[in-house]
């Protein structure tokens, strides 16, 4: 998908961030079956920025970043910002990064005690007015097949390791903004690193050198 370009509102993104807060869909209006009634009271999480130039497209917020309203504020967050080669007080300075996930709300866990997917009401609701009030966005940080799905649309492999391995035709494309696959940096992704070094070894050096210029 392809951002329009234009100077972004600091007003109406004020107002978005408002209405944005106060979301209450999945807890009011919920879709059937397993995407049913949000098991708590929703607290949206993202940060949405005026002038960053990298965007952080994750997948929805866990336990802990409900309990504290801060994005990545747990181990996932640690390796991600080991990714990109960033401190904390740059990675949650919204002048760098806006942080959006696919969901806002932590949405619950299975019966194996697994995060559930991100909340299916949210995207259709906020994304493509959030994605449009950002048009200073120059890299989008596609994190996980839900993000992945969204922001590439039919370009994206029938897999996550094959869209992530497809990394240089995604990132070459001539768009505004660049997208490049990541994969979701939690600890359940361990086993995935392992099996596929060329995620650290070519991956990460173009991704912090990326990041790096887009920060200067």
């Amino acid at each position: 998908m392809v951002i329009s370009r234009g100077a972004p509102d600091e007003a109406a993104l004020d107002s978005l961030r408002q209405e944005i807060a106060a979301c209450r869909i999945c807890r009011d209006t919920p879709l059937g079956g397993a995407n049913g009634r949000l098991p708590h009271e929703p607290r949206p999480v993202a940060v949405i920025s005026s002038k960053a130039r990298i965007l952080i497209a994750g997948q929805a917020p866990g336990l802990k970043v409900h309990e504290s309203g801060i994005p990545f504020n747990d181990a996932s967050g640690d390796r991600l910002r080991d990714w990109l080669r960033v401190d904390r007080e740059t990675f949650y300075d919204p002048d760098c990064f806006a942080i959006v996930p696919m969901g806002f709300c932590f949405p619950g866990y299975d019966s194996k005690g697994s995060d559930l997917p991100p909340r299916r009401e949210c995207a259709p609701h906020w994304r493509s007015r959030v994605i449009s009030a950002m048009p200073q966005i120059e890299l989008v940080l596609a994190v996980g097949q839900y993000a992945q799905a969204w922001h590439m649309g039919a370009e994206r492999s029938e897999n996550m390791t094959e869209t992530v391995r497809a990394w240089r035709t995604t990132l070459s494309k001539v768009r505004m903004p660049g997208i490049l696959p990541l994969p979701h940096p939690s600890w359940r992704n361990t086993g995935w690193i392992k099996r596929n070094p060329w995620f650290e070894t070519e991956l990460l050096p173009v991704l912090r050198e990326r990041v790096a210029s887009l920060l200067r």
